[in-house]
């Protein structure tokens, strides 16, 4: 697999604070790369030296398996959490002016950006100024500065803070378009939902450390637990309660459901397999609902976090 951001180690410290130890992460190209963690696990420091706006103290970062340059900022695109457009230019004059600062020309920029504002239809946006912009419409503004030069790696820092859901959305399926049509996304979100929605893979950085990375659906099957949710339609729910808990492991389950149904959830012991389960339990009742409880990203960022 290729992979078009690699770091190597790298460790920073802001005086006795150790903010990064040692963290090597892997980023496939063409992948969305969830970088996840909680508060001050050290998500941003890294960004900050992925984009050089600060540097490691020891370790490397690799680009399309050169060490980073100075000049290899022309090939990404950030969009950082805390927004930093000027509030009293005009959205067309900034977008112009920034596009300039990633290398672009005045005639390029303004092809490329009539593509995007027509795309999100904000054309009529073009004259207004920042502060006249609420969040969400200032944050499209910021994204599309963002991706305007197609840069190969995309960084996004919680990027749909400020909008509502239909355009939550719509940047979701710009980020996906993007990732298709080969860009390479680095994600860093603390909205789980998000993660299960748009990563292919996933690092957990925690107190300064990365304790967790992989494809997100190999991660999830390391961390299954062999449970399935049932409903059950029966006259006596007790005594066949009682006949699932001499085969197997058994709790309480509660799902929405049509039916009054006997709700467990059941865990299979080593060696059964779903089939062995749903042949039990067919010949005991009806069955009508059987579903194997996957781990979410949020049920694998707790656990993690916790045992670490």
């Amino acid at each position: 697999m290729k992979h078009l951001l690699v770091t190597k180690s790298v460790s920073k410290s802001f005086g006795n604070f150790k903010a990064l130890n040692d963290v090597s992460i892997e980023v496939p190209t063409r992948s969305i790369f969830g970088l996840l963690g909680p508060n001050g696990a050290g998500k941003t420091t890294l960004i900050r030296i992925i984009n050089q706006i600060t540097m490691p103290d020891s370790g490397s970062v690799l680009l399309d398996g050169e060490l980073l340059q100075p000049n290899d900022i022309q090939y990404i695109g950030y969009l950082p959490e805390e927004r930093g457009l000027y509030k009293s230019m005009k959205v067309g004059e900034q977008a112009l002016y920034l596009a300039q600062l990633k290398g672009m020309s005045k005639a390029e920029a303004k092809k490329r950006l009539k593509y995007w504002f027509d795309k999100l239809e904000i054309g009529d946006w073009w004259d207004k100024k920042i502060q006249e912009l609420s969040k969400g419409m200032a944050q499209k503004i910021q994204f599309v500065v963002t991706v305007l030069h197609q840069p190969k790696l995309l960084i996004f820092d919680e990027p749909f803070s400020g909008f509502d859901p239909i355009n939550a959305n719509l940047i979701k399926d710009e980020i996906l378009q993007l990732r298709d049509e080969g860009s390479t996304v680095i994600f860093s979100t603390h909205r789980m939902e998000s993660v299960e929605e748009l990563c292919d893979h996933i690092a957990l950085i925690h107190k300064s450390n990365k304790i967790l990375e992989g494809p997100l659906q190999d991660i999830k099957k390391t961390y299954k637990t062999h449970t399935f949710e049932v409903g059950l339609v029966t006259d006596n729910e007790d005594r066949l309660k009682e006949i699932i808990q001499q085969n197997f492991e058994i709790a309480q389950a509660d799902f929405k459901s049509l039916n009054d149904d006997l709700k467990l959830n059941i865990k299979l012991k080593p060696n059964e397999t779903s089939n062995d389960l749903l042949s039990f339990l067919t010949q005991k009742a009806e069955v009508n609902h059987f579903i194997e409880l996957i781990p979410t990203a949020n049920d694998i960022f707790i656990q993690t976090i916790k045992n670490y």
